[in-house]
């Protein structure tokens, strides 16, 4: 069971709340008195590559997609909480997205009236060259 502080990706992906590491930081630009003391920015770091809450499947999705280390930075925000909150919604997502299976193509044909289309508007397009070059050749 998921405790108040693990990350909830999916029914079947929940990260303890152990295996994030969060970093806090000044956030850059302007901002007065209050944004050069308060470490508004956040971090917020996952080890794919060591987690041992991850199947196989998970581990193999995530490190194709996302690399050895799964990182949020967030400074949208003035209060550090709200980033935080920020942090831990996008990690969810960019780890839900690629746990998602792709799925594979089926090729297909040209519709008929596709074909058409594309032979009608060569015809178009020849016509129209051609009719510029006889203008050019009267003159």
């Amino acid at each position: 069971m998921a405790g108040p502080d693990d990350l909830v990706v999916s029914r079947s992906c929940v990260i303890p709340a152990e295996e994030l590491s969060w970093r806090f930081s000044g956030s850059g630009g302007p901002g007065g008195q209050h944004a050069n003391t308060s470490n508004t920015r956040v971090e917020l770091r996952f080890d794919v590559a060591g987690s041992p809450s991850l199947g196989p499947i998970q581990r193999s999705r995530l490190l194709e997609h996302l690399g050895p280390v799964a990182r949020v930075v967030v400074s949208d925000e003035r209060s550090q909480a709200r980033n935080r909150e920020l942090a831990r919604k996008r990690l969810a997502e960019r780890i839900a997205d690629a746990l998602r299976p792709v799925p594979t193509r089926r090729p297909t044909r040209p519709t008929r009236s596709s074909k058409e289309r594309r032979l009608q508007a060569k015809r178009q397009q020849s016509a129209r060259k051609r009719d510029r070059s006889d203008r050019r050749g009267d003159e």
